[in-house]
Formats: structure tokens, C-alpha cells, sequence
């Protein structure tokens, strides 16, 4: 067969052409080929409660979700997730109406802006950002607008007359990410007072990423932006099993929003994956039951973990930003004579063992991102303390 020739154009559509393949892959292949400690990408080296696999487990052998689930997900999941987001916030759903099950917060992202935006439309997002964002709105076509989250007193924070800046009559939406992946910023009560303002006034749609609800850490305290006045109706809220319960790869996420903005959504969703993860609906149900002890737990413990490599990080000469959530840690390496993380990142594995990702990678302005990189805590206490020491004897 002769070989596919063309001088037209490229073969992969423009509106990915730069983006490549993610930074995640690249450094977790390098992980692989060095023998290297992986704390770049997110995600946990030990499983969630026994009690969820196994719930999993019973579900596959009862022949539930082992074919097609609803499309919306199983009616015990929506109604687990309502009667979470009631239990902890205050905030009523209708699980049949307001809640839509994802193939996890990556795809309730995606379906999310392919539904919300037309070509054209501007997107106001926090940076540094994950990833797909970007990507999934330049597939939907619209614009992003940065405005980027800066070092201030240990931490990063957004500067609100920015943000209020960065919204034009163009403006559609904003995405809205707390806690805050990758710096660990975690939005106060104020800070999204006066985002439920500027949405309000504007007539704008939000859509916010809030995966790490439940990691959150010392005096921080995590509100949804749904239960502040005037944004119930606007605002599509995305939340996640795998950033709770630890089991990242069954890839459960879920949309609650009102019936308007769900029914949008679904519309994207369904020629997206149509349905996924079955059996792990029901698992995830059972998980959404657990008693408050568990989620206390479970911040107690990435919280000790958190504390373990952040000190060992230190000593090692980084600037260390300490999370107020999620599990990662954003590090400054000027301390070190770097400045760039590109070149930091992909050396450190043979430099030290120890997989980082550079966070420049998250940032449109790639110079602003570039003295600092992220390290994930998200893994076993004793493989944190031998990150540490490698990185202490580099």
C-alpha cells in the first residue's frame, strides 16, 4: 500500500496543534526509564477504603452496570451526590434533573465548555491551569484569558481588580479552579464573594472544577461557589471520586448543576464517551455514604503527608509554597541557582531519582511559570521520606 502523502494541511486540527503530548506522559515515561521515585503526576501508590473495591467487587458479580448504565449514571450515584452536596453544603439537587454522572472530571470538562461555548467566545480561567483546559477550549473554539494567580506572603493568590479586568463584553464564562491545582490556593470566602459578584453583574456562566473539595488543610475551608447568591442557577459545579476516594483509575466524576445547564452538558457528553465506568457507579455510591470519620481521616493523613515532604523540601534548598489543598506542592528552585523547570524536571531523574513536573507547563505565559515546579505528596509516607533524601543529597 503506498504510503498517505499530502500537501494540503496537517493532519492533526490546528486547534490542538499546540499542545502536544502532556507533560504528564513525557515525565511518567521518564519515571519508568530511570527507575525513578514519580512524584509529577497525581495520583496515589496505595487503593482507597477496602470496603469501596470490594463494593466494586460485590457489583461486577451481581451483574450490575456490567452493560450500558443510564446515560445520566445510575440513579444510586445521583442520588448519592445529591445527598452529599445537601449533607455538606447545603446545597438541594434533583438527582434526576441536576446531576450527571462523567467518565471523571476530565470529561465533565470537556463536555462542559463543548456545550457552553460558540466560536469566538472568551473564557476568563485562573492560572496556572490543568492542562484541559486549554485544550478543551480550543476544541470548543473559544478563547482563553488568563488571569494569573501570583506569589504572595508563602502563597499564591488572585488579584480580584484583575480578574474583574480580564472580563470583556466577549466573555462567557469563567472557570474557576478550589482548590487550586497546582499551587494548593484555596479560594476564601471573600475572593468568591466577589467572583459570585462580577459573574452576577456580568451575566456570566461559571463552570468550576472543585475535585479536591475534601483536601483541604489547617484553617482552609472549602465553599462551593454554587451556594453564594446568584450563582445556583448560573454555575455548573464538577466534583470527582477519584480525589477522594483514591481510586483515580475507575475515572468517576460527576455535574451538578440546574436542569438547563445539565441537560447542555449531557448534550456534549453523550457523544463523548455516551456512558462509562458501570460497575464503579455503585461502588462510588456506597463511597459517597461513608461517615464523616473517613473524610477526616483522609485530610488528616494527606495533610502529615503534605507536611513530610514540604519539610524535606526545604531542607533540600527549595522555596516551598505550602498547599492549603489538594496534594500537591508548588516549589520555587531560584534558592537552587535553576531557573528554568523544563530543564530542571527532565534532569532531576538522573540528578536525583525523583520525578517533578515543571509547572511552566500550566501557564500561557510561559516566563511566569517557569522558576517553579510541582511535587505531588499523594503517595506512601516512607516513599515521600526517600523522595526527600534524594533530593536533599542532589
Amino acid at each position: 500500500m503506498a504510503a498517505m502523502t499530502s500537501t494540503a494541511r496537517p493532519l492533526l486540527n490546528r486547534r490542538l496543534a499546540e499542545f502536544g503530548t502532556t507533560i504528564f506522559a513525557e515525565m511518567s515515561a521518564l519515571a519508568v526509564a530511570t527507575g525513578s521515585i514519580n512524584l509529577g503526576q497525581g495520583f496515589p501508590d496505595t487503593d482507597g477504603p477496602e470496603e469501596v473495591r470490594e463494593a466494586a467487587v460485590r457489583a461486577l458479580r451481581d451483574g450490575r452496570g456490567n452493560q450500558y448504565p443510564p446515560g445520566p449514571g445510575v440513579p444510586e450515584l445521583r442520588t448519592a451526590i445529591a445527598a452529599h452536596q445537601r449533607r455538606r453544603y447545603g446545597l438541594s439537587y434533583d438527582p434526576d434533573t441536576e446531576v450527571l454522572v462523567t467518565a471523571g472530571a476530565t470529561e465533565a470538562i470537556a463536555a462542559a465548555l463543548l456545550a457552553l461555548l460558540e466560536p469566538g467566545d472568551e473564557v476568563v480561567a485562573l492560572e496556572p491551569y490543568y492542562d484541559s483546559y486549554a485544550a478543551s477550549i480550543a476544541l470548543a473554539g473559544g478563547r482563553r484569558v488568563p488571569v494569573t494567580l501570583r506569589p504572595h506572603e508563602g502563597s499564591f493568590r488572585l488579584d480580584l481588580d484583575e480578574l474583574r479586568a480580564a472580563v470583556t463584553d466577549r466573555t462567557r464564562l469563567l472557570l474557576i479552579n478550589t482548590p487550586h491545582n497546582p499551587t494548593g490556593t484555596v479560594l476564601t470566602r471573600a475572593e468568591l464573594a466577589a467572583i459570585a459578584e462580577l459573574a452576577v453583574e456580568r451575566d456570566l456562566l461559571v463552570v468550576t472544577d472543585e475535585v479536591y473539595e475534601h483536601l483541604v488543610f489547617d484553617d482552609a475551608e472549602h465553599l462551593p461557589l454554587a451556594s453564594f447568591p446568584g450563582m445556583r442557577e448560573r454555575t455548573v459545579t464538577i466534583g470527582s471520586a477519584g480525589k477522594t476516594f483514591s481510586f483515580t483509575g475507575w475515572k468517576v466524576g460527576w455535574v451538578t448543576a440546574a436542569p438547563a445547564l445539565v441537560s447542555a452538558v449531557r448534550a456534549a457528553k453523550q457523544f463523548l464517551t455516551y456512558v462509562s465506568s458501570g460497575p464503579f457507579q455503585y461502588a462510588v455510591a456506597e463511597a459517597l455514604a461513608l461517615p464523616e470519620s473517613y473524610y477526616d481521616d483522609f485530610r488528616r493523613s494527606m495533610q502529615e503527608r503534605r507536611d513530610i515532604l514540604s519539610a524535606g523540601l526545604t531542607a533540600a534548598g527549595f522555596k516551598v509554597f505550602e498547599p492549603a489543598g489538594t496534594y500537591f506542592v508548588t516549589t520555587d528552585i531560584r534558592p537552587l541557582g535553576e531557573k528554568d523547570g523544563f530543564a530542571f524536571c527532565r534532569a532531576l531523574p538522573e540528578r536525583a531519582g525523583v520525578v517533578a513536573i515543571p509547572n511552566a507547563v500550566f501557564y500561557d505565559d510561559r516566563e511566569a511559570g517557569a522558576p517553579f515546579v510541582r511535587f505531588a505528596f499523594c503517595k506512601r509516607e516512607d516513599v515521600l521520606r526517600e523522595a526527600a533524601e534524594r533530593l536533599r543529597a542532589m
